[in-house]
């Protein structure tokens, strides 16, 4: 047992112990291995063979579960779909990915899904022939959806199909995220079995998944590397996991105070959301300790709010190459180191080192540089893109990440910022180019540059355009157009135009002054 098959096997071994709860409902380890089968052979009877893309349009259930494992077992690649985003996002990933099935749930959230699937060109859709529609108990699933030619098939249905083994292996795709990349279309980060089975093996002892009673509230998304890597984990480990399908820090706040909860992930603005609203002097009392990320808040301020309050917090490292977790601060370790991102990679073969990016030598300890990782958990691949796989390897093998780091005299790492332009917007990394594309394809416009600005409520995105002659801004219908086609968080706060951007003449031709925007962006905002 080598791939995602050694987690269903020790899946069966575990029997009627539950390894999911979701809302009211409750999954076993055993139902989990014996549903992914069912399903697997309904896969198998829809055409699905090893190498083809399912999209996952889904938030967090069991279903998701269900599915990825029925997908592994085939040597199906599941490719996440966030459902925060809209026609332009979902129509890119399922068009480029080549998907020849889409995973949905109409229901869910409000969420116009036929809409959107509506405002997509036909052609990104055209491979898709099969539409798998989960519901919940008591919905009426929709007669149709606005997809040409597509089958619709109801989850409920296909577990009633014969179980199949299959015999996806280590060397399969499983997963494929999208990342920000430099152009306007997001790069897709292909996990192979191996990577994934082999991160969860780490990940499950060094957070201590596999001790005991140990309950993982599950409010990040699986559409993520961050949820996904914690939720892999934990199975491995055999955690019980408790899905939050949307954050909401009342009922995280319930399931913490009464569920036995002893262990969460999550963004920094969603431990400062639990810490306000928590009350009572012990609100968290079986919780063992919580990972963050420092996207919106001081970590200072984040982790001194979490002793004040019993909630024990640490700095984590991750990114979609390399799977979320990839290392942690120690739950032992004074507030000032825990506060920081990164620290000591979660497997005893990964390695990290830090490199000058101006004279390519590798530095020592204290001095920062590019951060360069190895280890079991890196991608296989940029899938569809041989020439973005090449730049983002060394010859000896490591992943440049693009991120300022330092290396600790102790062999840990210290995360700094990111070095590139790449945008952190509602707790996801976002391109600039992709936004400045939906405004500058609109009429009058004839450049626009994005950048993220500094606010309390976390970094928003904030556009500035130079018009063609004789046209006039339209703010309002420039956000208004941004509104359909992406995500929410990725909407300018502000539109603003100039005559010229600020540039700098180099050597190497004329640079935009990013960070002269990003001054300009914030004082903007700060003014009204």
């Amino acid at each position: 047992m080598a791939g995602l098959d050694r987690l269903l096997e020790l899946a069966k071994g575990r029997g009627g112990r539950i390894a999911v709860r979701d809302g009211t409902r409750s999954l076993s380890y055993g139902e989990l291995a014996a549903s992914s089968a069912r399903l697997a052979g309904a896969l198998a009877g829809l055409g699905l063979r090893r190498g083809d893309r399912v999209a996952f349009w889904l938030p967090n259930c069991a279903a998701y579960l269900q599915l990825f494992f029925a997908c592994a077992r085939l040597g199906v690649i599941a490719v996440a779909v966030n459902t925060r985003f809209r026609s332009a996002e979902v129509g890119d990933i399922i068009g480029r990915s080549g998907a020849r099935a889409l995973v949905l749930w109409p229901g869910f959230h409000g969420i116009p899904f036929a809409g959107i699937l509506e405002g997509i060109d036909p052609a990104a859709l055209s491979r898709v022939e099969t539409i798998i529609v989960h519901s919940d108990p008591g919905e009426t699933p929709p007669a149709s959806l606005p997809l040409r030619g597509a089958r619709l098939v109801g989850f409920e249905e296909m577990l009633g199909a014969a179980p199949l083994a299959g015999d996806g292996g280590r060397e399969d795709g499983a997963a494929i995220f999208t990342t920000s990349g430099t152009t306007k279309a997001p790069k897709f980060v292909l996990h192979r079995q191996r990577s994934l089975i082999d991160h969860a093996a780490e990940v499950a002892p060094a957070f201590g998944y596999d001790q005991p009673g140990e309950r993982v509230l599950q409010a990040i998304p699986f559409c993520g590397v961050f949820g996904f890597a914690q939720a892999l984990g934990a199975l491995h480990g055999g955690a019980e996991l408790d899905l939050l399908a949307v954050f909401d820090e009342a009922l995280a706040l319930e399931k913490l105070a009464r569920g036995g909860i002893t262990q969460f992930n999550g963004a920094d603005d969603m431990a400062m959301r639990l810490l306000g609203a928590a009350r009572g002097a012990r609100p968290f009392p079986a919780l063992r300790f919580a990972g963050f990320a420092a996207f919106a808040h001081d970590p200072a301020v984040v982790v001194a709010a979490g002793d004040a309050r019993g909630m024990r917090l640490l700095g984590l490292y991750g990114m979609s190459e390399v799977q979320a977790l990839y290392a942690r601060q120690s739950e032992s370790a004074p507030a000032e180191e825990r506060a920081k991102a990164g620290g000591r990679p979660v497997a005893a073969s990964a390695r990290a080192r830090v490199r000058d990016p101006d004279s390519g030598e590798i530095l020592p300890a204290g001095q920062a540089g590019e951060l360069e990782l190895k280890g079991p958990s890196v991608m296989a691949e940029y899938f569809g893109d041989a020439a973005a796989t090449r730049a983002a390897f060394t010859a000896d093998g490591y992943l440049k990440t693009g991120d300022l780091a330092r290396m600790e005299p102790d062999g840990r790492f210290t995360f700094l910022t990111r070095m590139g332009d790449v945008m952190r917007l509602g707790g996801f990394l976002v391109s600039p180019a992709e936004i400045e594309a939906e405004i500058a394809g609109q009429p009058g416009i004839a450049a626009a540059q994005v950048v993220a600005a500094a606010t309390s409520a976390g970094p928003r995105a904030v556009a500035f355009v130079l018009l063609d002659p004789g046209a006039r801004l339209d703010e309002a219908a420039l956000q208004a157009h941004c509104r359909v086609r992406l995500a929410a968080f990725k909407i300018p706060a502000r539109v603003i135009a100039l005559d010229a951007f600020p540039v700098t003449e180099s050597a190497n031709g004329v640079k935009i002054q990013r960070a002269r925007l990003r001054q300009m962006a914030e004082a903007a905002l700060a003014a009204g």
